[in-house]
């Protein structure tokens, strides 16, 4: 077993937080810029359009997150692709992400009554035009709580990424575990981590939703 004073544990945690942060960041990002253009597919009046988006939120839903990890670095490298624990993470979170903020913010835009439509269309408007000037502006208010509340889940689905060697909070945590055997103590900060991590988002998505649902009610 290997000397570790309380404050190398804790160091190390907090430098394998960063990278925690960094993954979530990344994955909520580029699942968002995804799932925006997704959403805008799914809008498109050509239905095979919308059955090709809604077949990627099924896939990318109806599978666990850990097996679309393995696939993105075990199933790559099988194909003789080269790629980093930290590429696949990437990968896998950003499709993940994607496929579940396309579903939050499409029903955000049917959460749109029919009426706004047919006024734009009344006032001239194409149908871009209408989801850029008249709907997504609306659905925007909708969607920046679940939007945030969401992000909570990104947070945690990186603690997945251990499995594939990606060294994150988690991973950090099992070396450190497997170099001092102080399993309560290591996994109680892991989990403090994730807690300061996430605590502060749930609360604030809370916050707006009370905050617009008050707003709304006026």
């Amino acid at each position: 077993m290997t000397d570790f004073t309380l404050w190398d544990i804790v160091r190390n945690l907090l430098l394998a937080m960063r990278w925690t942060v960094a993954l979530s960041l990344i994955a909520f990002a580029g699942g968002g810029l995804v799932g925006l253009a997704l959403t805008v597919l799914r809008l498109s009046p050509a239905a095979w359009v919308r059955r090709l988006v809604a077949l990627y939120i099924e896939l990318f839903q109806g599978t666990p997150l850990l097996m679309q990890l393995f696939l993105a670095y075990f199933g790559v490298a099988a194909l003789g692709v080269d790629i980093s624990a930290w590429t696949a993470a990437t990968i896998a979170l950003v499709l993940f992400t994607s496929a579940f903020l396309c579903d939050i913010w499409h029903g955000c835009v049917r959460a749109i009554p029919v009426g706004q439509w047919q006024a734009a269309r009344v006032l001239g408007l194409d149908r871009l035009r209408t989801l850029r000037h008249v709907v997504l502006p609306q659905a925007l208010r909708i969607a920046i709580a679940p939007t945030v509340g969401f992000s909570v889940q990104v947070i945690k689905g990186t603690a997945l990424a251990s499995v594939i060697g990606f060294a994150e909070l988690t991973r950090t945590g099992t070396m450190l575990n497997n170099a001092t055997f102080q399993p309560f103590t290591i996994f109680a900060f892991v989990a403090l981590g994730y807690f300061l991590l996430c605590y502060p988002l749930s609360l604030y998505a809370r916050y707006l939703e009370k905050r617009l649902n008050v707003a709304g009610s006026r």
